[in-house]
């Protein structure tokens, strides 16, 4: 099994996804999901999924039993690979939400980001999906506090400023707590 590429057809191993990868950084990998939504993952996640590159039941077999380790003995899950899990990513800058704000005020443009935001924090509670990055930049800070306050609607979340080396001020994370 080779590295991946850009285009290439992959599947992430402990969930119900696929999409196409978008952007190789080392081991990081971004791809964009079938529902089209941008997430990363490290490259021993994924696989490639039949259509571009062939790959064997044996093989995948391979990669599912390396992922899963020595059997029988139960090792909780460190925090820095709770850092690690991969994360959705939700670009809120007007640019990339509308391909002209000819005509809008701040406050049409503040409405569409946050609806946009509750759309996607929907989604990825529906999708089951732990983390989400929430990227509104720094700004005078007013699409921020109105994020907290969208948040802080939800029970369920638990929310905190984003990685500052990836992110600088810029971004909240959201940490979605899964029903048993």
């Amino acid at each position: 099994m080779g590295p991946f590429q850009i285009g290439d057809k992959v599947e992430v191993l402990d969930e119900a996804l696929w999409g196409i990868v978008q952007k190789v950084e080392g081991e990081r990998i971004t791809l964009l999901t079938e529902d089209g939504f941008p997430m990363q993952f490290l490259a021993g996640e994924l696989v490639h999924r039949a259509g571009k590159i062939p790959v064997s039941n044996f093989e995948i077999g391979q990669v599912k039993k390396e992922k899963e380790g020595p059997k029988g003995r139960k090792v909780p899950p460190s925090r820095s690979k709770e850092r690690q899990a991969p994360k959705m990513e939700v670009d809120l800058h007007i640019n990339q939400l509308l391909p002209s704000t000819r005509g809008l005020g701040n406050f049409e443009m503040l409405n569409l980001q946050l609806e946009h935001a509750k759309r996607q924090l929907e989604f990825a509670m529906e999708k089951r999906i732990q983390k989400v990055v929430f990227i509104h930049g720094v700004g005078e800070g007013v699409l921020k506090e109105e994020l907290h306050y969208l948040f802080g609607k939800y029970g369920n979340l638990r929310f905190y400023d984003a990685d500052y080396q990836k992110y600088g001020l810029g971004a909240t994370e959201v940490y979605i707590l899964q029903n048993p």
